[in-house]
Protein backbone atom coordinates (compact mmCIF):
# COMPACT_ATOMS: atom_id res chain seq x y z
CA UNK A 1 0.00 0.00 0.00
CA UNK A 2 1.15 3.26 -0.26
CA UNK A 3 3.04 5.31 2.38
CA UNK A 4 0.70 7.68 4.73
CA UNK A 5 2.86 10.80 4.99
CA UNK A 6 2.58 11.70 8.73
CA UNK A 7 4.43 15.19 10.64
CA UNK A 8 5.08 14.63 14.67
CA UNK A 9 6.74 16.99 17.23
CA UNK A 10 10.59 16.28 18.01
CA UNK A 11 12.92 16.28 20.76
CA UNK A 12 13.66 20.49 20.11
CA UNK A 13 9.54 20.76 19.12
CA UNK A 14 10.41 20.75 15.13
CA UNK A 15 7.93 19.07 12.72
CA UNK A 16 9.62 15.93 12.18
CA UNK A 17 8.21 14.04 8.88
CA UNK A 18 7.64 10.78 8.80
CA UNK A 19 6.05 8.05 6.71
CA UNK A 20 4.16 4.58 7.70
CA UNK A 21 4.22 1.58 5.50
CA UNK A 22 1.24 -0.49 6.33
CA UNK A 23 0.10 -3.83 5.09
CA UNK A 24 -3.18 -4.15 4.07
CA UNK A 25 -5.49 -5.08 6.89
CA UNK A 26 -4.86 -4.36 10.75
CA UNK A 27 -0.17 -4.39 11.14
CA UNK A 28 0.28 -7.45 13.28
CA UNK A 29 2.30 -4.88 15.12
CA UNK A 30 4.62 -1.75 14.03
CA UNK A 31 8.24 -1.14 13.75
CA UNK A 32 10.06 2.07 14.03
CA UNK A 33 13.65 2.39 12.14
CA UNK A 34 16.38 4.78 12.47
CA UNK A 35 18.30 6.19 9.90
CA UNK A 36 21.92 6.51 9.59
CA UNK A 37 24.16 9.31 10.38
CA UNK A 38 23.36 12.54 8.24
CA UNK A 39 20.66 10.02 5.59
CA UNK A 40 16.97 9.90 5.62
CA UNK A 41 14.16 8.04 5.57
CA UNK A 42 14.02 7.12 1.94
CA UNK A 43 17.14 5.27 1.41
CA UNK A 44 17.01 2.18 -1.13
CA UNK A 45 17.51 -0.17 1.92
CA UNK A 46 14.66 1.07 3.99
CA UNK A 47 12.53 0.73 1.22
CA UNK A 48 13.31 -2.46 0.75
CA UNK A 49 13.32 -3.01 4.75
CA UNK A 50 9.60 -2.01 4.73
CA UNK A 51 8.25 -4.01 1.98
CA UNK A 52 9.69 -7.39 3.13
CA UNK A 53 8.61 -6.45 7.28
CA UNK A 54 4.98 -5.54 5.36
CA UNK A 55 4.54 -8.90 3.41
CA UNK A 56 4.87 -10.25 6.92
CA UNK A 57 1.92 -7.73 8.38
CA UNK A 58 4.18 -5.74 9.86
CA UNK A 59 4.28 -2.06 9.60
CA UNK A 60 7.20 0.21 9.51
CA UNK A 61 7.35 3.96 10.84
CA UNK A 62 10.52 5.82 9.80
CA UNK A 63 11.13 9.74 9.88
CA UNK A 64 13.91 11.99 9.23
CA UNK A 65 16.01 13.12 12.06
CA UNK A 66 15.62 17.03 13.07
CA UNK A 67 17.69 18.99 10.68
CA UNK A 68 17.87 16.16 7.77
CA UNK A 69 14.89 14.96 4.81
CA UNK A 70 12.06 17.22 4.85
CA UNK A 71 12.17 17.53 8.97
CA UNK A 72 12.55 20.85 10.25
CA UNK A 73 15.17 22.20 12.48
CA UNK A 74 18.61 23.05 12.35
CA UNK A 75 21.50 19.87 11.87
CA UNK A 76 23.95 21.84 13.52
CA UNK A 77 21.80 22.16 16.97
CA UNK A 78 21.82 18.29 17.03
CA UNK A 79 23.67 15.82 18.28
CA UNK A 80 23.59 12.22 19.29
CA UNK A 81 21.37 12.65 22.65
CA UNK A 82 18.64 14.62 20.57
CA UNK A 83 18.87 11.68 17.85
CA UNK A 84 18.08 9.41 20.99
CA UNK A 85 15.16 12.16 22.00
CA UNK A 86 13.88 12.03 18.55
CA UNK A 87 13.37 8.63 18.85
CA UNK A 88 11.71 8.28 22.21
CA UNK A 89 9.50 11.47 20.07
CA UNK A 90 8.41 9.19 17.33
CA UNK A 91 7.52 5.92 19.82
CA UNK A 92 5.73 8.15 22.22
CA UNK A 93 3.21 9.76 18.56
CA UNK A 94 3.19 6.16 17.70
CA UNK A 95 1.63 5.27 20.96
CA UNK A 96 -0.77 7.92 20.90
CA UNK A 97 -1.99 7.83 17.16
CA UNK A 98 -1.22 4.46 16.21
CA UNK A 99 0.34 1.77 18.76
CA UNK A 100 3.79 1.53 20.61
CA UNK A 101 6.48 -0.19 18.34
CA UNK A 102 7.48 -3.41 18.96
CA UNK A 103 10.12 -3.86 16.93
CA UNK A 104 12.63 -0.59 17.13
CA UNK A 105 15.59 -1.13 13.89
CA UNK A 106 18.57 1.17 13.40
CA UNK A 107 21.09 1.51 11.34
CA UNK A 108 24.65 3.02 11.71
CA UNK A 109 24.77 5.97 14.17
CA UNK A 110 20.71 5.34 14.05
CA UNK A 111 21.48 1.89 15.38
CA UNK A 112 23.51 2.91 18.22
CA UNK A 113 20.60 5.30 19.02
CA UNK A 114 17.92 2.46 18.83
CA UNK A 115 20.44 0.53 21.65
CA UNK A 116 20.17 3.59 23.69
CA UNK A 117 16.38 4.30 23.22
CA UNK A 118 14.79 1.37 23.01
CA UNK A 119 15.24 0.79 27.30
CA UNK A 120 12.90 3.99 27.21
CA UNK A 121 10.07 2.37 24.79
CA UNK A 122 8.47 -0.29 27.24
CA UNK A 123 6.62 -1.96 24.16
CA UNK A 124 9.72 -2.58 22.02
CA UNK A 125 10.02 -6.90 22.52
CA UNK A 126 12.58 -7.07 19.62
CA UNK A 127 15.94 -4.04 18.45
CA UNK A 128 17.87 -5.32 15.46
CA UNK A 129 21.19 -3.07 14.30
CA UNK A 130 22.53 -2.63 11.05
CA UNK A 131 26.05 -1.73 10.92
CA UNK A 132 25.65 0.16 14.11
CA UNK A 133 28.82 1.32 16.26
CA UNK A 134 29.36 -0.02 19.58
CA UNK A 135 29.99 3.40 20.72
CA UNK A 136 28.69 6.92 19.54
CA UNK A 137 32.21 8.46 19.41
CA UNK A 138 32.98 6.20 16.46
CA UNK A 139 31.15 9.09 14.28
CA UNK A 140 33.84 11.77 15.01
CA UNK A 141 36.23 9.73 12.49
CA UNK A 142 34.03 11.02 9.59
CA UNK A 143 35.15 14.46 10.32
CA UNK A 144 38.87 13.99 9.44
CA UNK A 145 41.11 17.50 9.43
CA UNK A 146 38.28 18.77 10.53
CA UNK A 147 38.00 17.68 14.05
CA UNK A 148 40.70 19.64 15.27
CA UNK A 149 39.55 22.89 14.27
CA UNK A 150 35.96 22.34 15.49
CA UNK A 151 37.52 21.50 19.16
CA UNK A 152 39.17 24.86 18.75
CA UNK A 153 37.02 27.52 17.06
CA UNK A 154 33.26 26.02 18.20
CA UNK A 155 32.09 24.86 14.97
CA UNK A 156 33.21 23.88 11.23
CA UNK A 157 31.79 22.95 7.64
CA UNK A 158 32.60 19.38 7.05
CA UNK A 159 31.53 17.55 3.64
CA UNK A 160 29.78 14.45 4.43
CA UNK A 161 28.55 11.91 1.65
CA UNK A 162 28.83 14.91 -0.57
CA UNK A 163 27.03 17.20 1.07
CA UNK A 164 28.03 20.33 3.89
CA UNK A 165 27.06 20.00 7.02
CA UNK A 166 27.94 22.58 9.99
CA UNK A 167 28.99 20.38 13.01
CA UNK A 168 29.39 22.46 16.34
CA UNK A 169 31.83 21.68 19.76
CA UNK A 170 28.59 20.46 21.35
CA UNK A 171 27.89 17.28 18.78
CA UNK A 172 31.79 16.00 19.67
CA UNK A 173 31.23 16.57 23.29
CA UNK A 174 27.96 14.69 23.48
CA UNK A 175 29.22 11.54 21.61
CA UNK A 176 31.85 11.31 23.52
CA UNK A 177 29.74 11.75 27.05
CA UNK A 178 27.55 8.56 25.94
CA UNK A 179 27.74 4.73 26.79
CA UNK A 180 26.01 2.48 24.30
CA UNK A 181 27.68 -0.09 25.78
CA UNK A 182 26.14 0.40 29.59
CA UNK A 183 22.44 0.37 27.57
CA UNK A 184 23.47 -2.46 25.63
CA UNK A 185 23.84 -4.51 29.05
CA UNK A 186 20.79 -3.00 30.26
CA UNK A 187 18.37 -3.29 27.26
CA UNK A 188 17.26 -7.20 28.07
CA UNK A 189 15.49 -7.66 24.99
CA UNK A 190 16.46 -9.70 21.93
CA UNK A 191 19.02 -8.07 19.75
CA UNK A 192 20.02 -8.80 16.05
CA UNK A 193 23.65 -7.56 15.56
CA UNK A 194 23.80 -7.50 11.33
CA UNK A 195 27.29 -6.23 10.12
CA UNK A 196 29.51 -6.59 7.04
CA UNK A 197 33.04 -7.74 8.17
CA UNK A 198 34.51 -5.22 4.92
CA UNK A 199 32.46 -2.56 6.21
CA UNK A 200 34.61 0.62 5.45
CA UNK A 201 32.65 3.22 7.40
CA UNK A 202 32.37 1.23 11.05
CA UNK A 203 34.37 -1.86 11.88
CA UNK A 204 32.94 -4.90 12.16
CA UNK A 205 34.63 -5.31 15.47
CA UNK A 206 31.79 -3.00 16.65
CA UNK A 207 29.58 -5.77 15.85
CA UNK A 208 31.43 -8.07 18.12
CA UNK A 209 31.68 -5.39 20.97
CA UNK A 210 27.54 -4.89 20.86
CA UNK A 211 27.09 -8.82 20.40
CA UNK A 212 29.30 -9.49 23.95
CA UNK A 213 27.51 -6.06 25.76
CA UNK A 214 24.38 -7.68 25.08
CA UNK A 215 22.22 -10.62 27.27
CA UNK A 216 20.43 -13.39 25.84
CA UNK A 217 18.47 -13.91 23.39
CA UNK A 218 20.75 -12.51 20.77
CA UNK A 219 21.43 -13.03 17.45
CA UNK A 220 24.36 -11.89 14.74
CA UNK A 221 23.91 -12.10 11.01
CA UNK A 222 27.24 -11.36 8.69
CA UNK A 223 26.49 -9.39 5.84
CA UNK A 224 29.19 -10.77 3.70
CA UNK A 225 29.77 -8.83 0.83
CA UNK A 226 28.10 -5.44 1.56
CA UNK A 227 28.99 -2.02 1.99
CA UNK A 228 28.20 0.04 4.80
CA UNK A 229 25.15 1.80 3.23
CA UNK A 230 23.99 -1.55 1.66
CA UNK A 231 23.97 0.63 -1.54
CA UNK A 232 26.79 -0.80 -3.94
CA UNK A 233 24.52 -3.87 -4.72
CA UNK A 234 20.74 -4.03 -4.52
CA UNK A 235 20.47 -8.12 -3.30
CA UNK A 236 22.25 -6.86 0.25
CA UNK A 237 19.11 -4.74 1.11
CA UNK A 238 16.53 -7.58 -0.09
CA UNK A 239 18.66 -10.15 1.63
CA UNK A 240 18.65 -8.16 5.10
CA UNK A 241 14.81 -7.04 4.50
CA UNK A 242 14.16 -10.63 4.68
CA UNK A 243 16.14 -11.69 7.58
CA UNK A 244 15.11 -8.99 9.72
CA UNK A 245 11.17 -9.90 8.56
CA UNK A 246 11.99 -13.51 9.30
CA UNK A 247 13.62 -13.17 12.93
CA UNK A 248 10.95 -10.39 14.00
CA UNK A 249 8.41 -12.74 13.71
CA UNK A 250 9.38 -14.93 16.49
CA UNK A 251 8.81 -11.88 18.87
CA UNK A 252 5.86 -10.75 17.88
CA UNK A 253 1.94 -12.93 17.73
Amino acid sequence: MPATKIIFKGSQDHDLAAKLDAPEGTPRAYALFAHCFTCGKDLNAINRIARALNAEGIALFRFDFTGLGLSNGDFANTNFSSNVADLIAAADHMRAELAGPAIMLGHSLGGAATLVAAGSVPEVKAVATIGAPADSENVLKQFGQHLETIEAEGEAEVNLSGRPFRIKKQFIEDVRAQSVHDHIARLKKPLLVMHSPIDATVSVDHARRIFDAAKHPKSFVSLDKADHLLMDRAEDGIYVAKIISAWVSQYIE
